[in-house]
């Protein structure tokens, strides 16, 4: 098993509830993934990012395969065009 998990900064904290909504979106329609949590920061500190993506998958071919999905690179653009700041981490458990 992999786990995927993405930390997201938004230049207006408003567009996390809208990223959230895309990302959840996932769910269903991205083969390879067989989890998904999608977390809004509340503590709003200043080390604090906006969102937490957390994924799993059942291997490293998978996430591969996750990345070059077609609905996963739609979401990746929409949060590029809106200047999304990220951090990854990928881990086998």
């Amino acid at each position: 098993m992999v786990r995927h998990i993405v930390f997201m900064r938004f230049p207006d904290f408003s567009l996390a509830q809208s990223a959230r909504e895309r990302l959840l979106s996932m769910r269903g329609r991205v083969p390879v993934l067989r989890e998904i949590e999608v977390g809004i920061d509340f503590s709003r500190s200043e080390r604090s990012f906006d969102l937490a993506l957390v994924t799993t998958f059942e291997s490293r071919e998978d996430l591969e395969r996750y990345r070059t999905d077609p609905y996963h690179q739609e979401i990746v653009r929409w949060l590029k065009e809106r200047g999304t700041e990220t951090k990854v981490v990928d881990y086998e458990l």
